[in-house]
C-alpha cells in the first residue's frame, strides 16, 4: 500500500478532487500555503494499492496544469524612495507529488 501526497495549486484543487473521487480514490484534502509566491495550495492525501498509483498520478497530471502568471517584483530602494513594481512571468500550477510506503493502515 502507498500514500500519495500531492500538493496542488488552489485553482486546480476542485478539478483534481472531483477527478480523483470519480476515479474511485479516497481523498483527504488539506488547505495549505507556502512557497515562493505565498499563495494557497491544497494538499491531498490519497491512500491506494500499489497497482493504482499510476492511475492516480495520471489524474493529478491531467488536472493540475502549469501556467504562466504575471507577478510584481519589488526592487530594493532607499528609505523614502518610490518604486515601480516590475512584472515578471512566473510558472505556477502543476503538482508536487510524493509517493511513500505505508507499513500499516487501519480505519477505526
Amino acid at each position: 500500500m502507498k500514500l500519495i501526497i500531492a500538493i496542488v495549486n488552489n485553482d486546480d484543487s476542485s478539478s483534481v478532487q472531483t477527478a480523483l473521487t470519480e476515479g474511485g480514490f479516497f481523498v483527504t484534502k488539506l488547505a495549505t500555503s507556502g512557497g515562493f509566491l505565498k499563495k494557497g495550495n491544497t494538499t491531498f492525501f490519497i491512500g491506494t494499492n500499489d497497482d493504482k498509483i499510476d492511475g492516480a498520478l495520471e489524474i493529478i497530471k491531467a488536472h493540475a496544469r502549469k501556467r504562466v502568471e504575471k507577478e510584481p517584483t519589488v526592487p530594493p530602494t532607499e528609505m523614502g524612495e518610490f518604486f515601480t513594481p516590475i512584472m515578471v512571468d512566473v510558472l505556477v500550477g502543476g503538482a508536487t507529488v510524493f509517493v511513500v510506503n505505508v507499513d500499516r493502515f487501519e480505519k477505526i
